[in-house]
């Protein structure tokens, strides 16, 4: 008797594999108090009870930094949440954990870091096809005058949009 197609060993039991981008925790702070110059994509050495803690969305990242300890970029102040069927096993919640990078680019973001006023901020944490990542930004602060700029200008595109999409609505079409 010969099997149906697509029903080989193993694959009634494997798990379908997640897809696409699921954001965790973002760090909206970041993006008002620096200048993001270039941003990078790293992994995360995780331990278990972390990864279902992840998938719970339980992470914060608001007071976390990255870091060269070394040779290597760690990331200090991620707050991941115990997971609450853990036992012994469980982690500390915001314990140190190593970013996973090429050399290369590690090479090029402690460069980097070697300027004055450039700091290594996270951006946002996700999954990506399944694992977890973090977005890194060499940023640099902006001065209190810089912010209220950035305010003003976003509120005067603001108030463009609302104008033209008013003006747009305004229009009447042409019969044919």
């Amino acid at each position: 008797m010969q099997r149906p197609a697509g029903t080989g060993r193993g694959e009634e039991t494997a798990t379908p594999r997640e897809t696409g981008r699921k954001v965790i925790a973002s760090n909206r702070k970041a993006r008002h108090d620096y200048e993001i110059l270039k941003t990078y994509e790293a992994g995360l050495v995780l331990a278990g009870t972390e990864v279902k803690s992840l998938r719970a969305g339980y992470a914060s990242i608001v007071d976390a930094f990255a870091q060269e300890h070394e040779g290597e970029i760690m990331l200090y102040n991620l707050h991941i949440a115990e997971y609450g069927f853990g036992s012994w096993t469980n982690h500390a919640p915001r314990r140190t954990r190593k970013l996973l990078l090429h050399r290369v680019e590690i090479a090029r973001i402690l460069d980097k870091l070697r300027e004055p006023g450039i700091a290594l901020v996270p951006l946002s944490l996700y999954f990506n096809d399944g694992w977890a990542k973090v977005e890194l930004a060499l940023a640099r602060g902006k001065r209190e005058y810089d912010k209220r700029q950035a305010i003003a200008r976003r509120d005067a595109d603001r108030e463009i949009a609302r104008a033209l999409g008013r003006h747009l609505k305004g229009r009447t079409r042409p019969s044919s």
